[in-house]
């Protein structure tokens, strides 16, 4: 099965990635796996403030494929596969397309302004590296522009 990999987080260009995705795994008889990372943590000397801190971020991130599953669901039909990891982003996702052959493209979003994002920076640079297509859907896209292009 084609599997579209999309980064979730709290920006608008997230959910036009997202949704982008959808379409496209809908129409191509596809999945979806929505990825959530949780950025590497600066060591804090006191352990229960830093396992605090990082019990928060692991549950917002987890909140954050949760409510991404309910919209697909809600909205394509799909079920996506969800993923929480921790680590150094670029790290993570060239680690998920290596081992998962069924991932097909990585489906970035850009930010309407402004610098692109950190992810869209580094792939985009390095996008003929990839073992995938790098799909970079405009931040600025409004749901029926995202409709008509994917």
């Amino acid at each position: 099965m084609r599997i579209y990999l999309t980064v979730i987080d709290d920006t608008p260009e997230a959910e036009a990635a997202l949704r982008f995705a959808a379409r496209r795994a809908v129409k191509t008889g596809g999945g979806v796996e929505v990825l959530a990372l949780i950025p590497p943590q600066e060591f804090i000397a006191f352990g229960g403030v830093q396992a605090t801190i990082e019990d928060e971020q692991r549950r917002h991130a987890e909140g954050l494929v949760a409510k991404a599953a309910g919209t697909l669901l809600e909205e394509s039909g799909l079920r996506p596969t969800v993923t929480v990891r921790d680590g150094d982003g670029a790290k993570v996702i060239r680690e998920m397309i290596a081992a998962d052959p069924q991932i097909a493209a990585l489906v970035l979003g850009a930010a309407a302004s402004g610098a692109p994002g950190d992810l869209v920076s580094h792939f985009a640079a390095e996008a003929g590296t990839l073992t995938v297509p790098l799909m970079i859907v405009p931040g600025g896209l409004d749901r029926e522009a995202i409709d008509r292009v994917s």
